[in-house]
């Protein structure tokens, strides 16, 4: 009982330290590694759109357990049963970068590395040429890679650009929703990528 007093005035007071201070770092961890999800300065996190993960009301002849991507809404759809779906809000590609499709996830990785790939680097020849998995890797918590492609359902270090069309094709989720996706869906799960 006495340890439980001591952690709880202990993080009273880590909460107390951080709304004193803006630049204090907020650090949220991943649920099953206990791997920091983001360490970003509370500004940063102030400027996250409040796009927040919900089950709606959805219609569409799409199987329970297909991933719907609106590119034009900047939503992500998790097609449930019974005419409803869990919604996450997404960064999307950028003018010039948009696609429509429908890969199946061929696979998934946890903290993935990465390395962009050659169209992308002959574009940003400033970039690294790899990057271990992490919480500064691009690719965030979790990626879900799409057929062939070069595209991913992948987790972001920069909150602020859910909900924007920022990216190279890639479809960006909070670290946050892109490990509830991963935990939902399975290799071989039908994404529809809508424009």
């Amino acid at each position: 009982m006495n340890r439980r007093l001591v952690l709880a005035a202990a993080l009273s007071l880590a909460a107390s330290a951080a709304s004193a201070n803006p630049f204090a770092q907020t650090i949220m961890f991943d649920p099953d590694t206990r791997e920091p999800l983001i360490a970003r300065p509370h500004a940063a996190t102030a400027r996250a759109p409040a796009i927040p993960r919900e089950i709606v009301a959805f219609q569409g002849a799409y199987a329970p357990g297909t991933v719907v991507v609106n590119t034009a809404e900047r939503r992500l759809y998790l097609v449930l049963a019974d005419g409803r779906a869990m919604r996450y809000g997404i960064g999307v590609g950028r003018p010039g970068f948009e696609w429509a499709g429908s890969p199946t996830i061929t696979r998934k990785q946890e903290w993935p590395d990465w390395r962009p790939p050659v169209q992308m680097l002959q574009r940003r020849p400033d970039l690294p040429r790899f990057m271990a998995g992490g919480p500064d890797n691009p690719l965030g918590a979790r990626a879900l890679y799409l057929g062939s492609s070069l595209y991913r359902i992948h987790g972001s270090n920069e909150p602020h650009t859910i909900g924007q069309a920022v990216s190279s094709g890639c479809i960006r989720m909070l670290n946050e929703d892109v490990v509830d996706l991963y935990d939902r869906v399975r290799v071989g799960t039908r994404v529809v990528v809508l424009r």
